[in-house]
This record gives C-alpha cells, sequence and structure tokens, in this order.
C-alpha cells in the first residue's frame, strides 16, 4: 500500500474553536478534516494549491456525523484516507479519534476546476501526475 493512501493528523483543541457550551464547534471538524487532507497531500509529494496553477480543488460535498464532544486542550487524531477517485473528482473519508473513542467521522469531495483569468471555473480533469499518484490509493484503500 502506498504510504500517502492515508494520513494520521495530531491536533490539540485550541481556545477558540470552542463554543460557548465549552466544546469544540461544529464547523471546526470540516476545518481539521480539511487540514488532514492538505497533509496527505504533502505526504504523498504535492500541494493541493501550487502557486501559479491554473486548476484548483473547490469542495462540492462534506458531511459529519458527531459521536463525542471535543473539548479545550484535548489531544485528538484526524486520520483521512482518499475513498474514491474519478476523473474529475476525489472523495476523502475521515475519523477524528480520542485514543480509541470515534468522535466524529465526515467525508469531503472536491472537484478539480480550470482557474484561468477571465474565464469562469469550469470542471476539468484532475492532472494526469496527480491522479497517477492517488489513484493506486484509492484502489488500496
Amino acid at each position: 500500500m502506498p504510504r500517502w493512501s492515508g494520513h494520521t493528523l495530531r491536533r490539540r483543541v485550541q481556545f477558540h474553536e470552542l463554543d460557548l457550551a465549552g466544546i469544540v464547534h461544529f464547523s471546526c471538524f470540516f476545518r481539521y478534516m480539511e487540514e488532514a487532507e492538505h497533509a496527505l497531500w504533502r505526504e504523498a509529494g504535492l500541494s493541493i494549491a501550487q502557486p501559479g496553477a491554473d486548476f484548483g480543488f473547490p469542495r462540492v460535498a462534506t458531511s459529519f456525523d458527531f459521536h463525542k464532544p471535543l473539548r479545550f486542550e484535548e489531544e485528538f487524531d484526524a486520520r483521512i484516507r482518499i475513498v474514491a477517485i474519478a476523473e474529475k473528482t476525489i472523495r476523502y473519508s475521515c475519523v477524528l479519534t480520542r485514543g480509541d473513542e470515534k468522535l466524529a467521522a465526515g467525508t469531503l469531495t472536491s472537484i478539480c476546476v480550470s482557474k484561468r483569468p477571465n474565464e469562469p471555473m469550469r470542471a476539468r480533469p484532475i492532472p494526469a501526475q496527480i491522479a497517477a499518484k492517488f489513484q493506486d490509493a484509492a484502489a488500496s484503500s
């Protein structure tokens, strides 16, 4: 299995991530998943936002199911993996855990789009060098 087919990011809850109940605000879970996604790309020797690139990867779908709360200063792991890659999209699965406890599970789907000046964004095929790296990862998941 390629070493970058999944990635685990260790994180500590910061005070500014809390809501009025003293637990992590639900929106932060999406940021944690995105941080893990970017770490996965770096581990594969890639960048999701290459300077000067004429393409990008906006999100088209995302969700989370919450099981247990996270509180200030708690450490947790965000484990992300590629579950599917198509011509223009990449779908990830992410599980947040604290030790053996499952805190939340989510999914994220990104689409590759062209982002050329003075042109509207349009879906386009994922560049071959990126697709080749991640195709193997999705197949072995």
